[in-house]
């Protein structure tokens, strides 16, 4: 489950980098706190290598950026540290940035819940990533559903047929069939 750690301490993104190696758990800081995940189930992992390659394709076609999957990192502060399961940075003269310094913003981020994240993903890292401008899709396989979550909304926008992406200076959007998605991810829906 993604809890925060015992430790009253408030952690600093140097030091969550300086816990030891412990795959499969994922070590994150939020504004100092210190959330540790297990390691993501085989469903989560099909759903996000299906997500990355359709948005991968995308954003090549049409210049726009560079797909990145966890354990990479964003850091906006000294006091947070996040690897989303899938984020979308910016390219720098044509090229992929080397590092978070050079990204230094993020064009979108997704999570793909899992039975301990939920909470985390929908709450903390929403709130984050709505405070760092960034448009944020949290992906439920279980019911096969994408949340997609704008900076300055109040509500999701709950889709379950198609999910349309259009990044700034990108010209015809990304457009999901999230049905087809979750089946060529997960196999056919058992309803």
């Amino acid at each position: 489950m993604a809890m925060p750690a015992i430790a009253p301490r408030r952690w600093t993104a140097a030091q969550v980098r300086e816990l030891p190696d412990d795959p499969p758990r994922r070590y994150e800081a939020i504004d100092g706190e210190l959330f540790v995940s297990p390691g993501p189930s085989f469903p989560h992992q099909f759903v996000a290598g299906e997500i990355s390659a359709l948005i991968r394709s995308y954003v090549r076609r049409h210049g726009v950026g560079a797909v990145l999957t966890g354990p990479a990192e964003i850091e906006p502060d000294e006091y947070t540290l996040v690897q989303p399961d899938i984020f979308v940075v910016p390219l720098i003269a044509g090229r992929p940035p080397r590092d978070w310094t050079e990204a230094g913003k993020v064009l979108l981020t997704i999570e793909i819940l899992s039975p301990s994240s939920g909470r985390h993903d929908r709450v903390r890292k929403r709130r984050l990533y709505q405070r760092m401008g960034v448009e944020y899709w949290i992906v439920d396989s279980d019911a096969r559903i994408v949340e997609r979550w704008l900076p300055q909304a109040s509500h999701p926008e709950v889709l379950d047929h198609l999910l349309e992406w259009r990044p700034e200076h990108s010209g015809d959007p990304l457009v999901i069939d999230l049905a087809a998605m979750f089946n060529s991810a997960l196999g056919a829906d058992p309803v």
